[in-house]
């Protein structure tokens, strides 16, 4: 996952917006990021598609405190609540946002590209339907995750050092991943206002983690063999699934730090 997930910047910068603590048309920017454009359509009490603005103004005079980010794969629904035909949509996408408060929906991106390779306009449509009132699936605390990361990391690591592949540790990942920290730093801020710092760093690491993985499951390095590819693959599923669990944790930390301190 070497892209932050749309999802993960509504859900971050859709926080701080919710908490006064930034600006409408910053938060509409840097959520459509360098796409064209995004709407949310089917929101309670609009007649057709909305901007990020006033769409996120709705949702917050619907009752709406928080976002939650979703990063569900086959087989493993995480962050989601239901029900099931949401849980399909989320699938597809492989990502979604659900809100917080009185109004329990969910939000799925449904992206359009048009145009040449170098000049692809892209326009985002966030789906919005009912889900389930119910605590979302697998997502660990910021503690927990940063604890299952760390293990992640050096178990990876030694093991495709014994495999003798490309991980951590090889040195054509190794510049494939610093071109990849290079590109992510220029003009980003990791999550919004408003995050706890501990949220910055369990994502800054589980975003490095996801990097690796993707990296090493692309083929650098010496695994040509079938059975050498079979093991990475079977080696990075859990590590993947870590890093994920990861990103959705520090992602719903804003939510979960306003949870503690309501009274």
């Amino acid at each position: 996952m070497l892209d932050e997930p749309r999802s993960g910047r509504l859900t971050a910068w859709g926080n701080a917006l919710l908490a006064g603590l930034a600006a409408p048309d910053d938060v509409a920017q840097r959520i459509v990021g360098r796409d064209a454009v995004h709407r949310i359509t089917a929101l309670p009490g609009e007649n057709g598609p909305v901007g990020l603005t006033l769409g996120l103004g709705r949702l917050r005079a619907l009752g709406v405190t928080g976002l939650r980010l979703a990063l569900p794969v086959a087989g493993h629904p995480l962050g989601l609540s239901g029900p099931p035909d949401f849980n399909d949509l989320a699938l597809e996408a492989g990502e979604a946002v659900l809100t917080v408060g009185a109004l329990p929906l969910g939000l799925v991106p449904e992206v359009s590209e048009a145009g040449p390779a170098g000049d692809v306009h892209v326009e985002v449509e966030w789906r919005c339907l009912p889900v389930r009132d119910a605590p979302p699936a697998d997502v660990p605390s910021l503690g927990e995750a940063e604890r299952e990361l760390a293990e992640a990391l050096r178990d990876a690591t030694a093991a495709l050092a014994t495999l003798d592949v490309a991980g951590a540790g090889g040195p054509t990942a190794h510049a494939a991943l610093e071109a990849y920290r290079a590109r992510a730093a220029r003009g980003r801020e990791v999550l919004a206002p408003g995050y706890p710092p501990r949220a910055v760093r369990v994502l800054e690491l589980a975003q490095r983690v996801a990097a690796l993985v993707e990296i090493a499951g692309d083929g650098h390095g010496a695994a040509v063999s079938a059975s050498q590819i079979a093991a990475r693959s079977e080696l990075l599923r859990p590590v993947e699934r870590t890093a994920r669990r990861a990103q959705v944790a520090a992602y719903n930390a804003y939510v979960e730090e306003a949870e503690r301190r309501r009274p």
